[in-house]
């Protein structure tokens, strides 16, 4: 019984932390007198769990506010030293590593290019580890201070796959379209990566980091359902749904780019026929455009190609179109609204933002073709009710996403440190958890 009360009561402090630092991480700075009302909590709890993160680096003070007659306010926020956060893409042309500190401000980046190599397992995990290596060393970072590393990668993740040396389970990430069958990754990384061992690693479908980063801080902000896609050199999608802090919010990441949209269609990479990626991935747009007579150099790789693609067609005041990629560019818009449409009907979000390299590069030309073809592939009730934009945070926002899974992790602890042996795989909490400032729209 004894015990029982003490985990109970640690349990709680840990509670009463978590309801401090996210609303501070998400709507600060807040005064101790303004954070009563918004965690629940009293003023004699407010005050004892403000002096216990203060005392431990996370927060700080960020200014004074004058108040209705009576003495200034000390405005608190989450101190943006108070730990680091390593963020990884591996994407489909790069491996891009950051570095953040709390704020999510970027201290150190480096890229390592994929062309010649591809997705040969051995050359990815070195690359991620000397990456990880390079932003601690450039950024004269202490690797003690990391709170997690969070990974995006194309692909099915597994949480629990077999047992490794240490008797942990790690992710394992079945990547068919990238020949990755089964890859116990975690356990790869985790043997591989420089880090101690405490440091947790996070792990998920790099779509999904997409569709976090922009629903935390981008254009999903303030929806109850978005849909994200990402267009790279394959094709994604992430889905995420509920606008209320409980156990039935779910954020799904999708195999979108393998949804048909043509019968017995072109052949796509993952080996059927027909599928989104076959026709609207920027790998699938370079064997297409050379297919048609595009000039491409022999070497072109997807964003060279995809950017001639797009001057063809778009060459400016005095230039011709070059009337075949405008049309391979407007059946590329007709999939991609067809395949939108399908997310409409089925899981009826109130936004799809679009982003990905490739998406980010189409976007601007295609999209008022986008939306019109969903538009009329779509329920139009459902198709009412929903917007097509861009995403905002650029090609850094799968890093970014990637960032905010330690990061979600670290704020539903209340700020405690990972222990020794922790896994990184993400607690369903700490996803729900941090959310509440998105009930609000943005202005």
């Amino acid at each position: 019984m004894a015990e029982r009360n003490r985990r109970t009561v640690r349990d709680l402090r840990r509670g009463n932390r978590a309801r401090v630092l996210q609303r501070l991480y998400f709507d600060g700075p807040l005064s101790r007198q303004e954070l009563g009302p918004v965690t629940g909590l009293s003023s004699g709890s407010i005050s004892n769990v403000v002096a216990e993160l203060s005392a431990e680096g996370l927060l700080e003070e960020a200014g004074v506010v004058d108040s209705d007659g009576g003495r200034p306010r000390t405005l608190l926020r989450v101190a943006p030293d108070g730990g680091l956060l390593v963020g990884i893409d591996i994407g489909e042309t790069r491996v891009r590593v950051e570095l953040f500190d709390l704020s999510l401000t970027e201290l150190a980046r480096t890229e390592r290019l994929l062309a010649q190599h591809g997705y040969d397992v051995e050359r990815i995990v070195a690359h991620v580890r000397t990456g990880v290596a390079d932003v601690l060393r450039d950024a004269g970072a202490d690797p003690r201070r990391l709170l997690g590393i969070g990974i995006g990668v194309p692909g099915i993740i597994e949480r629990d796959g077999p047992e490794g040396p240490d008797g942990t389970r790690g992710a394992v990430v079945h990547g068919q379209t990238i020949g990755w069958r089964a890859v116990p990754f975690e356990q790869l990384l985790r043997e591989a990566v420089d880090v101690p061992p405490e440091v947790p690693l996070f792990i998920d479908n790099g779509a999904k980091t997409l569709g976090q980063a922009e629903m935390w801080f981008g254009g999903g902000r303030g929806a109850g359902a978005a849909a994200i896609a990402l267009i790279g050199s394959g094709v994604g999608a992430c889905v995420d749904h509920g606008d209320i802090l409980d156990e039935d919010r779910t954020s799904l990441a999708l195999e979108w780019g393998h949804t048909t949209v043509q019968l017995r269609g072109r052949r796509c990479r993952c080996g059927s026929i027909g599928c989104l990626e076959a026709y609207a991935g920027a790998e699938a747009l370079r064997e297409r455009w050379r297919e048609a007579g595009g000039p491409l150099p022999e070497d072109a790789d997807d964003e060279t190609a995809l950017a001639a693609l797009l001057a063809a067609a778009y060459p400016g005041r005095r230039g011709t179109p070059d009337l075949v990629a405008l049309a391979l560019l407007d059946e590329t818009a007709e999939c991609l609204g067809a395949a939108l449409a399908d997310l409409v009907n089925l899981f009826l979000p109130e936004r799809i933002l679009i982003g990905g390299w490739a998406g980010l590069l189409l976007g601007p030309r295609l999209l008022p073709e986008i939306r019109r073809y969903a538009n009329e592939y779509a329920l139009s009730h459902a198709a009412a009710r929903t917007t097509i934009e861009m995403g905002r945070l650029g090609p850094d926002a799968v890093t970014v996403g990637a960032a905010t899974l330690p990061l979600a992790d670290f704020l539903t602890r209340g700020g405690s440190r990972p222990a020794p042996g922790a896994t990184g795989a993400p607690p369903r909490t700490a996803v729900h958890a941090v959310r509440e400032r998105h009930r609000t729209p943005v202005n």
